[in-house]
């Protein structure tokens, strides 16, 4: 599989749990414990923030921020067509020079990135499924191969 094609079938994976996620937060609500849903928004969040650094936009979110539940589905799905379009438009080669939340300067390629905001979301929908699983809410199992059985 292509590099590309690879990414955005990754992407789509990641979109398709977030949306799971929010329909499980949904519908649970208002039992979902806090940390969840800080973790939920932080990993939405920094989708959105990596996305704005490689079209070299102002960021327009705090990384920890909490926004309204019933918003995250439309803000996933537009974090999701942005990313494909970032894959569709700009070399995975390209550097981009950026600044992390401490004002510290760094400088990654787009694959690097992309990579990231891929491993950092499934890192904390695992965290999402303990925490769940901790407050007596089945969780839902969001490993990749399952999303590929489907």
């Amino acid at each position: 599989m292509e590099t590309n094609a690879f990414f955005g079938d990754a992407f789509e994976y990641n979109y398709h749990f977030n949306q799971e996620l929010i329909a499980l937060f949904e519908k649970q609500q208002p039992s979902i414990p806090e940390k969840s849903i800080q973790l939920l928004n932080h990993l939405i969040n920094a989708q959105q923030i990596w996305n704005e650094r490689i079209l070299e936009e102002k960021i327009a979110i705090d990384v920890w921020e909490i926004r309204p539940l019933e918003n995250l589905k439309n803000i996933n799905l537009s974090n999701y067509n942005r990313s494909l379009s970032i894959l569709n438009t700009i070399a995975l080669n390209r550097k981009v020079e950026y600044k992390n939340s401490k004002g510290i300067e760094f400088s990654n390629s787009v694959q690097d990135i992309i990579f990231h905001v891929i491993n950092h979301s499934t890192y904390h929908r695992a965290q999402i499924a303990s925490n769940l699983k901790a407050n007596g809410i089945e969780p839902i199992n969001t490993d990749y191969i399952f999303y590929k059985r489907k």
